[in-house]
C-alpha cells in the first residue's frame, strides 16, 4: 500500500461525533424546508398506517366469512380497498414532494460548498489535488442526493411500519408477540454490529474515490506527456495500486453491509415457522381465533419488510453520511482571512487639491482609509509598491524569500529573474496576498497591503500568468472577464493593444467564436494574447507578468512588444521573464537567488558588474 492510500485509510476512521455531527448538519439543511419535509413526514405516515390498517382489516374479514356474513364481508373489502387508496396516494404525494424537497437541499449543499471554495485559501488549492476536490461536488454530492430522493421516506416508513407491526401483534396476541420481539432483538443486534464494520470502509471507500479522481485528471491533463516518456507501464501500475485499494475498501464495507439482507431474510422465515406453529397450537386449544392468526400471521410476514426496506437503504445511508462528512470537512477548512478596513473609492480633488469620495464614476481611484480616531483619508490610486525586509516560507520549517526589500515608484518596470525556485513567482503572490509575509512588510501607496481589503487590493492589480487559463464562452467572455461592464468596443480595442485583434478576426465566428476545453482549439500564442487582452482592459495601476511570453514564439514576441509596451505605459509593472532580453528597457533588475535579491540595477549596470546577471545574460546570449 502507497504512503497516500495509507493516510487515506487513517482519516477514514471518523469519531462517532464526527458521524453525529455530519448527520446533524444535513439535517440542518433539512430544517430550512421543513415544512415539504413535514408533509412528507405526514404522508409516510398515512402510507405506513393504510398498510398496517389493511392488514389488520383480515382480522374482521376472515371471522365475518367464517360466520357466513356475507353481506358485512362486502362492506369490509370496501372499507379495506378505501384504505389502501388512501395509501396510494398519500405514497404518490410523498414521492412528489420528496423529489421536490431533496433537490433544493442538495441545490443548496452545492451552492454553499462553491461558495466556501471561493473562499478558501490559494494554498489548499496548491495542495490539493483538483480530482479530489471535484469529488465533493460530483461522487460526495451525489451520494447525498441519492439519499435522500430514496432513503428519507423509505426509514420513516419504515419506522413506522415496524413500530406499527410490532403494536398490532401485541393487541392481536401478546404471548406470540414476545416470539418475534426475541427476533426482533436479534435482528437489530446483528444490523448494528454490521452497520458499524462498514462504515469504518465506507468512510474510506469515499475518501479513495477521490484520491482516484485526483490520479485520473492528472492523467489526463498530461497524457501527451506520460506517451511521449513512454511512461504507460508506470502511469498504470500507479492507477492499478490506488484502484486496488478503492476496491479492498469496497469489498469489505458490502461483505458486511450486504449480509444484513440475507440474515433478516433467515432470521424471518425461521420466526414465522415457529409463530404459525405456536399460533395454530393456541388456536386448536381456543386460546385464539382463526381470523386473528390470520392477520397475525401476514403481520409477522410483513415485520420483515421494513426491517429489510431498512437494511437495503443502509448501504445507501452509510455511503451518504460518509460523502456529507467530506463535503461538511473541506467547508470547515478556515477561509481566506480579510481584515483590511481600506477599500477603492472613486475620487475627486477639491479646488484645494484634497482628494475626496465621490460617488458619480470618475477617472480617479483612491483609498478609502478610516482611521482610529473616526476620520477617513482618502489617498490617491497611483501603484507605489515596496516591499521592506519581507521574509516568507508556504511552510514554517523551509524559508523561500529572505530579508527581500525592493521598491516600485509609479510607472516603473520591475524585473525579477533568477533560476527557478528562486521566489520570482513567491513575491507576486504577496503582493496580491494570496499569502501574507511572515515577517515585514509590503506597502501599497504608503498603506500596509494587510490593511486593505483583498478584493479592493487585487481589483487594482491585473496578472498575465505562464499558465493561462480561458473559460467557456465566447472570446469576447474572455476578455471582458477583466472587466464585466466593459462594451465591445472596449474588447476590441484592448484587444487590439494586445496585438490580438488580427488573429480574432481571422477565426470563424470573430470575437463570437466560442472557448472551449480551456481553449483546446487555439494556439498557446494565440491564448496568451488573450490573456494580456484581459489585462489590458481592467486597466490596473499595477501589473504582473509572470513570464507571460514563454509561451510565445520570438516572432509572436516582437509583434506584441509594442502592444506591451502601451499597456505598460504608465503602470507599475512586475515582470518575471526567463528571456533576460525581454527586460532589459526594466527600470529596476533584481537579481533572486535562494529567496534572497543578490543583485539590483539597470541592465547596464548589471552588465558592468559582471556579477550573477552578467553570467546568466551571457549563458543565455551564447544559447541564442
Amino acid at each position: 500500500m502507497n504512503p497516500k492510500t495509507e493516510r487515506t485509510e487513517n482519516d477514514s476512521k471518523r469519531s462517532p461525533a464526527s458521524r453525529r455531527g455530519a448527520l446533524a448538519r444535513l439535517l440542518s439543511y433539512m430544517g430550512k424546508h421543513r415544512t415539504v419535509f413535514l408533509f412528507v413526514g405526514i404522508l409516510v405516515s398515512l402510507s405506513g398506517l393504510a398498510s398496517l390498517i389493511g392488514t389488520y382489516m383480515i382480522r374482521p374479514i376472515v371471522n365475518a366469512a367464517s360466520a357466513h356474513e356475507v353481506h358485512q364481508v362486502w362492506i369490509l373489502l370496501a372499507l379495506t380497498a378505501v384504505i389502501y387508496l388512501c395509501g396510494v396516494l398519500s405514497a404518490w404525494g410523498y414521492t412528489q414532494l420528496m423529489a421536490k424537497g431533496a433537490q433544493q437541499v442538495v441545490r443548496e449543499i452545492r451552492h454553499d460548498l462553491f461558495l466556501k471554495m471561493e473562499a478558501m485559501p490559494l494554498r489548499v488549492f496548491d495542495t490539493t489535488k483538483h480530482g479530489d476536490l471535484m469529488a465533493r461536488f460530483t461522487s460526495d454530492v451525489d451520494q447525498v442526493s441519492d439519499a435522500l430522493n430514496n432513503c428519507f421516506a423509505s426509514v420513516v416508513q419504515s419506522f413506522i411500519q415496524s413500530f406499527g407491526t410490532l403494536v398490532m401483534l401485541f393487541i392481536l396476541n401478546w404471548r406470540l408477540s414476545l416470539i418475534v420481539t426475541v427476533f426482533y432483538a436479534i435482528l437489530l443486534a446483528y444490523i448494528l454490529m454490521a452497520s458499524k464494520k462498514s462504515r469504518k470502509y465506507f468512510n474510506a471507500q469515499q475518501k479513495l474515490i477521490g484520491v482516484l479522481n485526483g490520479f485520473a485528471q492528472e492523467a489526463i491533463q498530461g497524457m501527451r506527456v506520460i506517451q511521449v516518456f513512454g511512461h504507460e507501464p508506470a502511469s498504470l501500475k500507479k492507477f492499478q495500486a490506488v484502484d486496488k485499494d478503492l476496491a479492498q475498501s469496497s469489498e469489505k464495507a458490502l461483505s458486511y453491509s450486504q449480509t444484513m439482507v440475507p440474515m433478516v431474510v433467515s432470521l424471518s422465515y425461521v420466526n414465522y415457522a415457529i409463530v404459525a406453529a405456536a399460533g395454530g397450537y393456541m388456536v386448536l386449544k381456543g386460546m385464539s381465533d382463526v381470523g386473528s392468526l390470520a392477520s397475525y400471521l401476514v403481520f409477522v410476514r410483513q415485520a420483515a419488510a421494513p426491517i429489510n426496506q431498512f437494511v437495503q437503504q443502509a448501504t445507501m445511508l452509510l455511503s451518504a453520511l460518509s460523502g456529507a462528512q467530506r463535503i461538511f470537512d473541506f467547508m470547515d477548512i478556515e477561509p481566506e482571512v480579510d481584515e483590511g478596513k481600506v477599500t477603492l473609492a472613486w475620487g475627486i480633488q477639491d479646488e484645494n487639491g484634497n482628494w475626496t469620495e465621490s460617488y458619480i464614476p470618475q477617472n480617479h481611484w483612491v483609498w478609502k482609509h478610516p482611521r482610529s480616531n473616526g476620520e477617513v483619508e482618502y489617498v490617491p490610486l497611483k501603484g507605489d509598491v515596496s516591499l521592506r525586509h519581507v521574509d516568507f516560507g508556504y511552510v514554517p520549517e523551509k524559508k523561500i524569500l529572505d530579508d527581500v526589500t525592493l521598491y516600485a515608484k509609479p510607472g516603473q518596470m520591475i524585473a525579477l529573474v533568477g533560476s527557478t525556485g528562486a521566489g520570482k513567482t513567491t513575491i507576486t503572490n504577496l503582493i496580491t496576498r494570496f499569502y501574507d509575509v511572515a515577517a515585514g512588510s509590503i506597502l501599497y501607496d504608503g498603506i500596509d497591503i494587510r490593511l486593505i481589503s483583498k478584493a479592493d487590493l487585487r481589483r487594482s492589480i491585473a496578472m498575465v500568468l505562464q499558465d493561462t487559463h480561458l473559460f467557456t464562452g465566447t472570446i469576447l467572455d474572455n476578455i471582458r472577464y477583466g472587466k464585466p461592464s466593459a462594451s465591445d468596443e472596449e474588447v476590441i480595442a484592448a484587444a487590439s493593444l494586445a496585438n490580438a485583434d488580427s488573429f480574432i478576426r481571422r477565426l470563424p465566428e470573430g470575437y463570437n467564436t466560442r472557448i472551449t476545453s480551456d481553449g483546446a482549439s487555439l494556439s498557446q500564442g494565440q491564448r496568451q494574447l488573450l490573456s494580456i487582452a484581459r489585462a489590458a482592459i481592467a486597466d490596473p495601476p499595477v501589473l504582473v507578468l509572470d513570464e507571460a511570453t514563454s509561451s510565445i514564439d520570438t516572432r509572436t514576441e516582437k509583434q506584441i512588444e509594442k502592444g506591451m509596451k502601451r499597456l505598460m505605459e504608465g503602470r507599475t509593472t512586475f515582470v518575471i521573464a526567463h528571456r533576460l532580453s525581454t527586460v532589459r528597457n526594466a527600470d529596476l533588475i533584481a537579481v533572486l537567488d535562494q529567496g534572497k535579491i543578490v543583485e539590483k540595477g539597470s541592465h547596464d549596470e548589471l552588465l558592468a558588474q559582471n556579477g550573477f546577471y552578467a553570467r546568466l545574460y551571457n549563458g543565455m546570449f551564447e544559447l541564442s
